[in-house]
């Protein structure tokens, strides 16, 4: 367990005695309505993780490096940028996977295509979430505007870290 674990634990319990507070009820409601939410959540998650670690698993070191590494000039901050956008599910798999790739030698600019592009248009994210819940008018307000900043962020850090 990490220390901000411990944060959201203590928050979850503040919350909980807020609510008890207001109305003794609430607690009861709030619970079976987060239960509602991660059984909506769990196929997902599970099948993110099954994926995320065969992916592990699948891809060389080398392949990495070739791809992603310092080596691959333009073409790592391409891929980064196109990887961002297809990897599935949240903070759960791509945070692992960009520490996979970091450890198997992709370079810096390429790590900062690859999550810049994750965190402003992952594609199943944009499919699962957020057109089912903000519909398509939302996701392009969000999208489009922010189509500008996923391959420079790889080129700022080339030029900034010497790359």
């Amino acid at each position: 367990m990490q220390a901000f674990d411990l944060v959201i634990y203590g928050l979850a319990a503040a919350l909980l005695v807020a609510a008890y507070l207001r109305d003794p009820g609430l607690p009861l409601i709030g619970l079976k309505s987060g239960l509602r939410l991660f059984l909506d959540i769990l196929p997902r998650l599970v099948a993110a993780l099954v994926l995320t670690g065969m992916l592990q698993v699948l891809i060389s070191p080398e392949w990495i490096q070739q791809w992603l590494g310092r080596s691959g000039g333009h073409r790592g901050i391409f891929v980064g940028f196109v990887a961002g956008i297809l990897t599935p599910s949240g903070l759960l798999v791509s945070f692992p996977m960009m520490a996979v790739f970091y450890q198997s030698g992709a370079s810096l600019s390429a790590l900062v295509a690859y999550i810049t592009s994750w965190s402003l248009f992952g594609f199943q994210r944009v499919l699962a979430w957020e057109l089912p819940f903000m519909g398509s008018r939302f996701v392009l307000a969000r999208v489009l505007p922010t189509l500008v900043f996923r391959v420079p962020a790889g080129y700022l850090v080339r030029l900034l870290y010497r790359d």
